[in-house]
């Protein structure tokens, strides 16, 4: 069964290949939607070469509605998007991926529900298919180039719900098992690092050392060094020290 999470159905209309049906459904449940409802598929239901592209979320092509004609596919929704890359002449509301799907988190949430309508590979959903919805999504594309590949348009429309129901991280840094370097670390490496270079007569002339031991200490706080960096710097300072002294 699919699961209870609140989200928008996604209306796959007269889909062709079963592989795009299978690619979407796979697109679908790697953003935690299962809903998947089908328009007289092209080549029929169910179709054996969905499952290898499903690849592990053949669970919802077993559980998809199959539906004769749109009407009936949508006829327990009460909002309805259409995607599509082509100016239909129709006067609708015409969202990017992330507002319809900002739009459809906040009817979802006041208890409507919610689908959104993809067309066949070929040319997309007719005027009459977008005729029967409440807006239209419309990607930004390159428009010498508009078409995209129907599992395509799902995965990009689910992403987009995805972020509106979920807390993405925009950056994050895998630490490795490591962990930051503590500012008496950093110290001790600093004094390090100016002890040996003192002796190597690097702090020249004297009326700039000064200048440039806090140059240097200004480097050290700006690097994003761990704990396990610090003890490799320190080790790269002593071995370039024995090698010296094994010159002398």
């Amino acid at each position: 069964m699919p699961t209870d999470t609140p989200q928008p159905t996604f209306v796959l209309v007269r889909p062709q290949m079963g592989e795009n049906i299978g690619a979407a459904a796979r697109a679908m449940w790697n953003f935690g939607l299962d809903r998947m409802r089908l328009v007289s598929p092209r080549d029929g239901w169910p179709n054996p070469k969905s499952v290898a592209m499903a690849s592990g979320a053949g669970r919802l092509l077993d559980e998809a509605g199959l539906y004769h004609d749109l009407a009936e596919a949508v006829g327990d929704c009460s909002y309805v998007f259409a995607t599509t890359a082509r100016q239909r002449g129709l006067t609708k509301p015409v969202f990017s991926p992330e507002r319809a799907m900002a739009v459809a988190a906040e009817k979802i949430a006041a208890g409507q529900k919610v689908a959104v309508l993809f067309g066949p590979e070929r040319a997309g959903l007719e005027n009459e298919d977008v005729a029967r919805a409440n807006a239209i999504i419309s990607v930004s594309v390159n428009p010498e180039f508009a078409s995209l590949n129907l599992a395509q348009c799902v995965l990009l429309t689910a992403y987009e719900w995805r972020r509106q129901v979920t807390e993405v991280q925009h950056e994050v840094m895998e630490m490795a098992r490591a962990e930051w370097a503590s500012a008496l670390e950093i110290e001790k490496l600093a004094e390090h690092y100016e002890e040996r270079m003192e002796e190597a007569g690097f702090f020249f002339p004297e009326a700039k050392a000064e200048s440039m031991k806090i140059n240097l200490r200004n480097l050290w706080s700006r690097m994003p060094l761990t704990s396990a960096d610090v003890q490799v710097l320190h080790g790269v300072m002593r071995q370039m020290v024995r090698w010296k002294n094994r010159g002398d």
